[in-house]
């Protein structure tokens, strides 16, 4: 659910007029309806887990290959307190998400008083103040190359940890799904302490929080032993009795606390969309960092997803049916996205409010923004055709629907998008193929989008961020007249009226993290400094931190800082620039560059 590609190369700019009314062609026909069915009890939710899934059981059992195991060890390693000048938090940056309501876990996170990061299967509390590493804590089942992440709330660490479990044998045991996700809470008020774990085998997807409540999105397949797995054709039929033979617990995930307690979501709490029975399922569990895990009351939709966008008050969990994904002598229905919004009032359990579903593909969680009520979101259709053309939806909560109330079609015809940003009542939608045409879109009137602008240079922008003033910076790609890229670019933009590219800063034969990862993204508006990593290899074990200062009409270098294992991530605290890699932290002096301490992992 994260990131894309922005930027562009010296060439033309092209400023175009407002256009009130539709473009001329065929207007995409509206997405099937779409809503939630609650079930009433286990049996009925039994029965059509059932069947869903016999219609996916192929030779091999499901499709879905196991992910590689690996391993994790229980250790406390021993650090002292945090000194006493410490205490106070200084001035600094947070994690770049999309909505100030609503954090979003990351690798890497300050209050100011202390930086916490996670790498390599440990746990780090660094003094900014004495610039060194005042503990470090080995974290329970959690290996050198599992993705984990983590949120900060007053004195605790909430620790997200997507791992592949390891068994012994030659092969998995019955049942094994390749994935698991863990869970740890760590108390960081003296030495930092692991107050609870949660464990499941379920695939975490992405997390919100607001004050101490936090909202985790996991996803689960059924988890059943197949006898088939010899490719025989006859073996179906054993399989698909394997399914009717297949209890509940099969489908509905576990989440068990360290103290061996466990939860499911209730069956009535687990809510189906109208047009289609799905196997998988997506639960959304409620946690409170001040009262620990404890019951995490999950919600379940028998439903795919991988897009979460949230602002505080709603949450928003989008995927694609899956009769897109099957193959069939059939035509396949068009593309399109079902949307399902759960409200966060309060703190206990989400309450499912409404559904709905848009025509063709969406970017990722930047590609929506609720507003005055409404939901807009961008999308394109046949992304990868000369046909494919992009949108921008308008939909309205009516009862337990999400209804359309407005659209505009013909953005980038023959394109796909590369970056949205949603600020207020204005859209910037950039599309790419040989050109990058940057759109503005003016939605004052929900239920008449209007194009208002539109700004052609070469290369494509993949990460939009508001710079104040009427600006926008870019991240992403420069590009020749031909398409081809060349080089990470950043560009400045003056949207104060018809969008133009006032200026401009590129790295030729780079990337960068950001062009897929917003989270990698540091802009400093206090003195404009701006860190984007930039790597010209393969990995990002190269990468360097490109240091920029951005100003209200320029962009320049002020700098670059290396470190073994690359630059992941950055942060401002105090006068203090500090970069992270897997292998460790630098101090830099945010004035001069000059470095004052390089931290090892050990």
């Amino acid at each position: 659910m994260r990131g894309r590609i922005s930027a562009t190369a010296a060439v033309t700019l092209l400023a175009a007029g407002c256009s009130g009314t539709p473009p001329s062609g065929p207007r995409p026909d509206p997405a099937p309806a779409v809503r939630l069915v609650a079930y009433a009890g286990c049996d009925a939710l039994l029965d059509d887990l059932r069947r869903a899934t016999v219609d996916r059981v192929g030779p091999d059992g499901l499709s879905d290959a196991p992910m590689l195991p690996a391993d994790g060890t229980w250790a406390l390693s021993k650090g002292g307190r945090l000194p006493a000048e410490a205490a106070g938090p200084q001035e600094h940056s947070a994690t770049n998400a999309h909505e100030p309501g609503a954090d979003e876990p990351d690798r890497v996170k300050t209050d100011g008083r202390r930086i916490v990061a996670v790498a390599g299967g440990r746990l780090r509390v660094i003094d900014p103040a004495t610039r060194k590493i005042a503990h470090t804590l080995d974290l329970p089942g959690s290996g050198r190359f599992d993705r984990a992440e983590l949120l900060l709330g007053g004195d605790r660490a909430l620790v997200l940890t997507n791992r592949a479990p390891s068994y012994a044998g030659d092969a998995p045991p019955p049942g094994y799904t390749g994935r698991a996700m863990r869970l740890t809470l760590v108390d960081l008020a003296g030495p930092p302490k692991i107050i609870g774990t949660m464990d499941s085998d379920v695939q975490y997807l992405d997390a919100r929080q607001s004050g101490s409540t936090v909202r985790v999105v996991v996803r689960s397949e059924p988890r059943i032993a197949f006898p088939g797995g010899t490719g025989r054709e006859d073996a179906i039929e054993e399989n698909r009795v394997e399914v009717w033979k297949a209890p509940l617990d099969a489908w509905l995930p576990a989440f068990t606390l360290g103290d061996g307690r466990a939860y499911r979501a209730p069956c009535d709490q687990v809510s189906r969309p109208s047009s289609y029975k799905g196997s998988s399922m997506l639960t959304v569990l409620t946690l409170d960092l001040g009262k620990g895990l404890g019951d995490p009351q999950p919600i379940a939709v028998t439903a795919d997803g991988s897009t979460i966008y949230g602002n505080g008050k709603s949450l928003y969990v989008t995927g694609m049916p899956p009769e897109l994904f099957r193959w069939s002598t059939k035509k396949r229905p068009e593309p399109h996205t079902d949307i399902y919004k759960f409200d966060l009032g309060g703190s206990g359990r989400p309450r499912y409010a409404a559904s709905g579903s848009v025509k063709g593909f969406l970017l990722n969680q930047y590609a929506m923004s609720e507003h005055g009520g409404n939901l807009r979101l961008t999308t394109t259709t046949d992304r990868d055709s000369a046909k494919s053309q992009s949108s921008v939806h308008v939909l309205a909560q009516r009862g337990a629907r999400l209804d359309q109330v407005g659209r505009l079609d013909g953005l980038g015809k023959g394109e796909r998008i590369h970056a949205v940003r949603f600020l207020g009542a204005t859209a910037y939608v950039v599309t790419f193929r040989r050109t990058d045409p940057l759109y503005t879109v003016d939605l004052t009137d929900p239920r008449r989008p209007r194009r208002t602008g539109e700004l052609k240079i070469t290369g494509y922008s993949a990460y939009l961020h508001p710079a104040g003033g009427g600006r926008l910076l870019g991240v992403g790609q420069a590009a020749e007249t031909s398409g081809r890229t060349t080089g990470l670019q950043v560009s400045l933009f003056d949207v104060s009226g018809a969008p133009r590219r006032i200026a401009a800063y590129t790295l030729p034969g780079a990337t960068s993290q950001v062009e897929f990862d917003p989270h990698a993204f540091l802009y400093w508006p206090k003195s404009g400094l701006t860190v984007v990593p930039a790597s010209r290899g393969d990995g990002m074990a190269d990468a360097e931190a490109l240091v920029l200062t951005v100003t209200g009409s320029s962009i320049t270098r002020a700098g670059r800082i290396r470190q073994p294992g690359g630059v992941i991530r950055s942060l401002v605290v105090g006068d203090t620039l500090w970069t992270f890699s897997d292998d460790g932290a630098r101090a830099t002096g945010t004035a001069a560059l000059d470095e004052s301490a390089w931290l090892p992992y050990r």
